[in-house]
């Protein structure tokens, strides 16, 4: 039987009681951890008999896919992870249950990312996550984070140094564009991790050893 907040019709849904009102947030954080722990990148290469883990940069996200197997199968990836970020959000606009809840569920599916369940939680930087995320709190945001990746890419040739930049204008771009604050958090708080999750980036970069990015033919 379907929990009372859960509405498959057309329209927006809201829970019908108290309990309701308290369990669909939590439930739906949980789920989104789960939903952002399956390892797009590991399954595409799994697929093609590569442990991407093993391969490039040792990564499981779409760069590392797309440098390994080539540019489709990292295409498949990036979309993937794109939409690991973005349903999560989605359901909680969907069920009405606010910029906070919307904000948690997004927060979580990019945790479940970094840290997935069902790899040991060893998983990748979660850019594209954060992307589908920011695609669901901020759409207009995300536009203007996608310039400053691509003016900084373009620039340097480079996917990590693009990808923290991005990063760490998504909290300007929130509160610049009047987002509610949890959204503001939100950018604050994914911004933070990933920059830590490119600290060996920036260890390379620092020593000008960070290779540019060259798509692998196939």
């Amino acid at each position: 039987m379907l929990p009372p907040f859960f509405c498959p019709g057309m329209g927006v849904c809201r829970p019908t009681s108290r309990v309701d009102a308290m369990a669909a947030p939590i439930i739906l954080t949980i789920l989104s951890y789960l939903l952002g722990s399956v390892p797009s990148g590991f399954l595409v290469g799994s697929s093609s008999g590569v442990d991407v883990r093993d391969a490039g940069s040792g990564n499981i996200g779409a760069t590392n896919v797309a440098r390994t197997l080539g540019w489709k199968k990292g295409l498949v990836t990036l979309f993937a992870d794109v939409a690991k970020g973005f349903l999560p959000v989605l359901a909680a606009h969907l069920l009405d249950l606010g910029a906070g809840a919307a904000a948690a569920a997004g927060l979580a599916a990019f945790a479940g990312h970094l840290y997935p369940v069902f790899l040991k939680f060893k998983g990748g930087k979660g850019v594209a996550t954060a992307a589908g995320v920011y695609l669901g709190v901020m759409p207009l945001g995300l536009l203007v984070l996608l310039g400053v990746f691509a003016l900084v890419i373009l620039a340097s040739r480079r996917v990590s140094p693009a990808s923290m930049a991005a990063a760490v204008a998504g909290p300007v771009a929130a509160w610049a564009l009047s987002y509610p604050v949890e959204t503001v958090w939100l950018n604050l708080v994914i911004g933070f991790l990933v920059v830590v999750r490119h600290r060996e980036n920036i260890r390379r970069l620092m020593a000008g050893e960070e290779a540019p990015f060259e798509l692998r033919r196939r």
